[in-house]
Parts: C-alpha cells; sequence; structure tokens
C-alpha cells in the first residue's frame, strides 16, 4: 500500500484532474453505458466532469493524490451539479434511445439524496495501472475529515460494485439500488459523522 499525499488541486491543475477522472471512468460500467462509444467517451467525458462535480474546483474541495494517480471532486453543503449544463450535454451526446433511462437515473439518484446539509461525492477515481495501492482510501479518508470535523454526513452513488466494500469501510451504508430500463445499477450510500 503507498502512503498517498493527498493536495487541493489548483486552477492550474485541474485539467490534469480531468485527465486521471477520464482514465479511471475508462471502464466505469455506468459512465460507459452513456458514452460506450469510445471517441464518445473521450470527446464527452471531460465536459460530464466539469457539469457533474467541476463546481469543486472554485470550492476548494477538488483533491489529487501524489502525481495524479487519483482525484476526488466533493461538493459542499448546498453546492449541486451544474444541471443547467449536465442536462443538455446529455440531451446532445447520448444516442436518444439511452436518454429517457439516463434522466430516468439521475431522477433517481435527486431522490436518495439527503435532505440536510452534506458533502457530496461526484466522481473519485484512481489511474487504472496505480489502483489497489491505497490512493482511493487516502482520497476518501481526507475529505471525511472535515465531515466528522463539522457533523455533516457524506453521501455518494458507488457505480461500481467492486467500491461498495470500501466505502463501507469507511462508515457508508448502503441506501438501496438505482436503476432504469437498461441501465447498470448505481448504489446509494449515505455515510453520518463520526
Amino acid at each position: 500500500m503507498t502512503k498517498a499525499g493527498i493536495k487541493t488541486a489548483t486552477a492550474a491543475e485541474e485539467a490534469a484532474v480531468i485527465d486521471v477522472l477520464v482514465l479511471a471512468f475508462s471502464t466505469d460500467p455506468a459512465v460507459r453505458w452513456l458514452f460506450p462509444d469510445p471517441n464518445q467517451f473521450l470527446s464527452h467525458f471531460p465536459s460530464f466532469v466539469r457539469a457533474f462535480g467541476g463546481k469543486a474546483f472554485a470550492e476548494g474541495s477538488s483533491y489529487y493524490a501524489d502525481g495524479f494517480a487519483g482525484a476526488a471532486l466533493w461538493l459542499p453543503p448546498g453546492v449541486y451539479p451544474d444541471d443547467d449544463v449536465l442536462f443538455p450535454l446529455l440531451r446532445r451526446t447520448l444516442a436518444e434511445r439511452e436518454q429517457a433511462d439516463a434522466f430516468a437515473v439521475f431522477e433517481q439518484m435527486g431522490s436518495f439524496h439527503p435532505s440536510e446539509p452534506h458533502w457530496y461525492l461526484p466522481l473519485i477515481g484512481v489511474d487504472p495501472t496505480r489502483q489497489r495501492k491505497g490512493h482511493g482510501t487516502a482520497l476518501m479518508r481526507h475529505a471525511l475529515i472535515p465531515c466528522d470535523r463539522d457533523q455533516i454526513p457524506a453521501y455518494l452513488e458507488s457505480s461500481n460494485p467492486d467500491n461498495i466494500p470500501l466505502y463501507q469501510q469507511l462508515g457508508f451504508e448502503l441506501l438501496g439500488t438505482i436503476q432504469a430500463g437498461a441501465s447498470p445499477q448505481l448504489f446509494p450510500m449515505l455515510r453520518q459523522p463520526r
């Protein structure tokens, strides 16, 4: 296991953070269901990252592991994905046959979000060549410090069932399952502060 140093991304590091998330999500079941064609994925997923979690850069809650081995975009309480950009992007870039299921998934995601103030993790990922070395755990532990300090819950949707045990070890509880039509399952999870 690597002891990863975690840093807050500066504006100059935004592109590198997005690049590592593109690498990390290149085999993600939900993201590749949205963008199955490699060119479609590479062309549109960076814009998806900016719309879905990009506000983390302005909020100072975009983190990366040393050497950009991994990255996480956290949205603080009261800050949400940029739906005004996200939904038009999905309408423009998704195949028409997937749009109804995709929008149903996002609607279900919204229904699981806590009503109380919470930190939201839209995206976390580790470069596939550097996985299983502790970078994801280090990114999570770093971001959970303010949650515990300020006694604020943390919420996420796991798009990969393989990651659920890690989140459970960190105190997240599974709330249910999100799925619409042909979409893969997403797993909403909530962690109460400690």
